[in-house]
């Protein structure tokens, strides 16, 4: 069988390499505008990514059968649905059909972010759709939205897949998958041991963030009959009823603020001496002072038994099951049995990339690049489809 030849726009670090290689395909184009993304890309593949596609004239580029793309998502106006790929506005999406319109490859394979799907109103959606049918594609009429946990892999990150088929060449295969059969998913499964783990102190919570944490766990001991699915915000546990400058709220803010102080009314003494407890530590201001419980229901909570994150809305809190979405910036989940974050390594790991892989040396930078990256196996699973179909 002829080896297929793939092209990799918006390639990042290579999650789509690394899939269609493993396919046996060969990359003979790759390109993006970030340096630290080509020069690990470069490291690991020996191919060096053009940069901005948008400076790249589409004829430069090889003769390719499959066109990968990890785009970026832009505003798509309802211009875009009336005036096709000769919308004006020049959105990268726009390059991806510039360049398939030219070569025609039999298959493309794009990932985009889970809110691509109702962007819009379903607008965006159908412009993408629209767009892609003109230039000669099957695709069907809605995306696929699937998560590596669904196949067990220990992350929650559900992604948009839009398969494309060059129409001579046949209908699109059909997806089909029972998430009610997935398979329980293990968080431990991708840690490394601590003796793998180079100057794993850097990876350790500092004293201020457990002190945070053992404050939440004490509030969430409090409350553990009724730990509620709702936000904590710390400044309105107290009771709010006649309080006028509420009704200035928006009205979904009116609503937490009223169960906050409801929550606050049922467990008046204790919740009252742990307030004081709380408002002396410094550091109880701010984000850190909201808390987020997503564990679902529990006998006896233990937040050294969950996987927390610090994020802007608060201390967020899920089960040990797997991992929230890996995100491009520094809100690295904690694990906490080990009281500490996730490594690079063990995040390159929620993205199925293999321990040969050589990440950016720079951890911020990897969180970064791991965080923007697709899902390796996810991507495998449906060029296969295609490609066999």
């Amino acid at each position: 069988m002829k080896k297929l030849k793939f092209i990799d726009l918006f390639c990042g670090v290579g999650g789509f390499h690394l899939a269609l290689e493993h396919l046996g395909c060969e990359c003979v184009f790759a390109s993006d505008i970030d340096d630290n993304c080509r020069t690990v890309y470069k490291n690991n593949f020996g191919i060096e990514p053009y940069g901005d596609i948008t400076k790249i004239n589409e004829k430069k580029i090889p003769k390719h059968d499959i066109l990968c793309a990890g785009f970026p998502c832009q505003a798509f106006s309802k211009a875009g649905y009336r005036r096709g790929v000769n919308d004006p506005r020049g959105t990268l999406f726009y390059d991806i059909v510039r360049i398939a319109k030219h070569h025609q490859p039999k298959y493309m394979i794009l990932e985009n972010v889970r809110n691509l799907a109702g962007h819009d109103g379903g607008n965006t959606w159908r412009v993408i759709r629209y767009n892609l049918r003109e230039i000669g594609y099957n695709v069907s009429d809605e995306p696929i939205i699937f998560s590596p946990h669904y196949l067990g892999i220990p992350q929650h990150r559900e992604r948009v897949f839009i398969l494309c088929k060059r129409k001579d060449l046949g209908e699109l295969p059909e997806f089909s998958f029972n998430k009610k059969n997935r398979p329980e998913s293990n968080a431990f499964s991708i840690l490394q041991s601590d003796s793998e783990i180079e100057n794993i102190g850097k990876y350790k919570l500092k004293k201020r963030e457990i002190a945070i944490i053992d404050l939440w766990n004490e509030f969430a001991t409090i409350v553990k009959d009724n730990l509620p699915g709702f936000p904590i915000w710390s400044e309105w546990l107290k009771e709010v009823k006649g309080l006028d400058n509420i009704q200035s709220y928006p009205k979904w803010k009116q609503d937490f603020i009223y169960k906050n102080s409801s929550l606050y009314v049922n467990k008046k003494k204790e919740l009252d001496r742990w307030l004081q407890k709380a408002l002396k530590n410094k550091d109880f201001i701010g984000a850190k002072a909201k808390f987020e419980w997503q564990a679902g229901k529990v006998s006896s909570p233990n937040l050294w038994e969950t996987i927390m994150h610090f994020r802007p809305s608060g201390l967020r809190v899920k089960a040990l099951t797997h991992y929230p979405a890996l995100v491009a910036i520094t809100q690295t989940s904690i694990v906490g049995p080990y009281k500490r974050r996730l490594t690079p390594r063990e995040c390159a790991r929620l993205q199925c990339i293999p321990d040969e892989y050589k990440l950016h040396p720079v951890d911020r930078v990897a969180y970064k690049q791991l965080g923007n990256s697709v899902n390796v196996e996810l991507v495998r699973m449906f060029a296969e489809l295609l490609i066999k179909s």
